[in-house]
């Protein structure tokens, strides 16, 4: 074999490798989830929905932070993602706002803010600064973008 066609099997290896793992990287298409999600101690986090079926939540590492934080407990939500079995749900990443609540008639976006720093998170917990716990503040999708 020469040294040709070594380099080009090299290529075409390389060439398939990067079109499998452009498509291994395809997310799935997203779905919008409605309905009543509740938070219990100790419990996975669950939306019911209107048909009073119970569907696991999951998401990255912000929103299952959302998701465990009890201040959100029985809130209408609208959450985009995919389902992965009939009764589980993968939440879209949190950058791209997958998580909204009803309130007031409008859709919002979960947030929390420190009042000592101002200073707005994503996720609950200390403030990144004063290390105060952040308040729920609910944000009107027009206040955020």
């Amino acid at each position: 074999m020469t040294r040709y066609n070594q380099g080009m099997r090299v290529y075409l290896g390389l060439l398939i490798l990067c079109a499998l793992s452009l498509h291994a990287a395809t997310p799935a298409k997203s779905e919008t989830l409605s309905g009543k999600l509740i938070v219990r101690s100790g419990e996975a986090p669950v939306l019911e929905t209107a048909e009073h079926k119970r569907i696991l939540l999951d998401g990255d590492s912000p929103t299952r932070k959302v998701l465990h934080d009890p201040r959100v407990n029985g809130f209408d939500v609208e959450a985009h993602g995919h389902f992965t079995a009939p009764d589980k749900f993968l939440i879209d990443p949190q950058h791209t706002r997958p998580l909204l609540v009803h309130d007031g008639g409008r859709l919002k976006m979960i947030t929390y803010w420190c009042d000592v720093c101002y200073i707005r998170a994503y996720a609950p917990g200390p403030c990144v600064c004063c290390q105060k716990d952040t308040d729920l503040d609910l944000r009107d999708l027009d206040d955020i973008r």
